[in-house]
């Protein structure tokens, strides 16, 4: 088992940037795939990106590709989302997750409880 905490949120003007992190404990954190999800009011949870075990792959949701880079440090047991050029709609909770499954399946099995972003036009 893991646990997931997240950090980094807050609130932004269109155009900034904001930093998200999130800090993993328990399990040898290289065997998840880590990932980013966010909800919005009123909306399902949605996929923003995910890494490899190694780190050597990434796959970000088309919304958020060329804006959002995610990356991972496994000798500190962390994963970060750096979210550049935000746009109001980017406006949610994010969350951080981590899966024992294979890349293709987007199935997570442990979550944080999650980090405010807010963009204001």
């Amino acid at each position: 088992q893991v646990q997931l905490v997240e950090s980094g949120g807050g609130f932004v003007q269109a155009g900034g940037s904001l930093s998200l992190s999130c800090a993993a404990s328990g399990r040898a954190f290289s065997t998840y795939v880590m990932g980013w999800f966010r909800q919005a009011p009123g909306k399902e949870r949605e996929f923003v990106a995910q890494i490899a075990r190694s780190g050597a792959l990434r796959s970000y949701a088309d919304s958020v590709k060329g804006r959002f880079t995610i990356s991972r440090d496994n000798a500190k047991n962390t994963v970060s989302l750096q979210m550049n050029s935000l746009k109001p709609e980017d406006t949610a909770i994010y969350y951080c997750a981590a899966s024992l499954g294979t890349w293709t399946t987007r199935q997570y099995d442990y979550w944080g409880q999650g980090t405010q972003v807010t963009v204001s036009s």
